[in-house]
């Protein structure tokens, strides 16, 4: 992975999913849901990246 990817994902991607967990936490009744759409979305995300770049 490039430089500018490692640069992303630290100051873009792990603030913001960070936020969002904490944001689903506070949701006493839909929070484990939230969470777990969540990490799909992530998961997901990573994949597809990992499969677009074929792994670069």
């Amino acid at each position: 992975m490039a430089f500018a990817s490692f640069i992303f994902w630290a100051v873009f991607v792990l603030p913001f999913v960070a936020f969002l967990v904490w944001l689903m936490r506070q949701d006493k009744r839909k929070g484990k849901t939230g969470l777990v759409v969540l990490a799909i979305i992530v998961i997901g995300g990573i994949v597809y990246m990992y499969i677009k770049t074929k792994g670069r």
